[in-house]
């Protein structure tokens, strides 16, 4: 904890993609979506603030000037940097590379994907998970190769993390894309992200954890989130759900 009572954790929003998948549906960045009239950036900073996090890092790229006025109208109460990764319409990776010098800070790291709406229990979960590194699954997987597959094998180790696993377990589930770091991890990562950066910058994020999580799988855990409502934002079908099947669910809950 730091001397504020706040918790010494850096959250790193990944929120530079276009967004093309959704058409005309999107007007700007995706994480200034609004659903009940808060944009998903509003309720990423709600769920962060009501944690503790004391920082927030934004990697942006695509319309950056929405979302620094979009943080000078918001006013979170914790400190907001952002750092601009000019190749943001090549793989995710390339943000995680960018947001470098946070991953090497010496601070535990949250990774969070941009484009998603969520129960903010989820972030408790995520920060709490007793592993040193921790990731969030819902077991309730959608078929199809667009969800990222947490693959265990029959003690609960993870065995594989990929859109099209090479080894599926015995069991598995889609991860939310939301991710806790101990501070050698979170440096370990920055190294991965910048090799792919170099060799493979069209790869996703996800294959810089997926090094790290074969190499040493007794490092990271699973925080189980199937019983909490949430959705990722890549289509049109995705904003529908969002409103008409998630959001009333967190309205409940507010």
């Amino acid at each position: 904890m730091s001397q504020n009572g706040n918790l010494a954790v850096t959250a790193i929003l990944l929120v530079a993609g276009i967004g093309r998948r959704l058409g005309q549906a999107r007007p700007g960045p995706k994480v200034l979506l609004e659903f009940g009239g808060r944009s998903l950036l509003a309720r990423h900073f709600d769920a962060l603030a009501a944690c503790g996090v004391d920082e927030v890092v934004m990697v942006v790229g695509f319309e950056a000037g929405q979302l620094e006025t979009a943080v000078r109208r918001l006013d979170p109460p914790f400190k907001v940097r952002m750092l601009t990764n000019p190749r943001f319409t090549e793989g995710s990776v390339v943000s995680m590379a960018t947001a470098g010098e946070v991953l090497r800070s010496g601070r535990t790291v949250l990774l969070m994907d941009g484009d998603v709406l969520y129960d903010p229990r989820m972030l408790r979960r995520l920060i709490e998970g007793r592993a040193e590194n921790t990731l969030l699954v819902d077991r309730e997987l959608d078929p199809g190769d667009e969800p990222v597959k947490v693959c265990f094998d029959q003690a609960g180790a993870i065995v594989d993390f990929r859109k099209k696993p090479e080894n599926p377990g015995v069991r598995h589930g889609e991860s939310v894309g939301f991710f806790r770091f101990s501070p050698a991890t979170a440096a370990a990562l920055a190294e991965r992200a910048d090799w792919y950066t170099a060799h493979a910058p069209a790869l996703e994020y996800e294959e810089a954890i997926r090094d790290l999580m074969l190499a040493e799988p007794d490092r990271f855990g699973a925080g189980d989130v199937t019983d909490l409502p949430w959705t990722e934002i890549d289509f049109m079908e995705d904003v529908v759900r969002a409103r008409e099947v998630i959001l009333p669910q967190l309205e409940v809950l507010a």
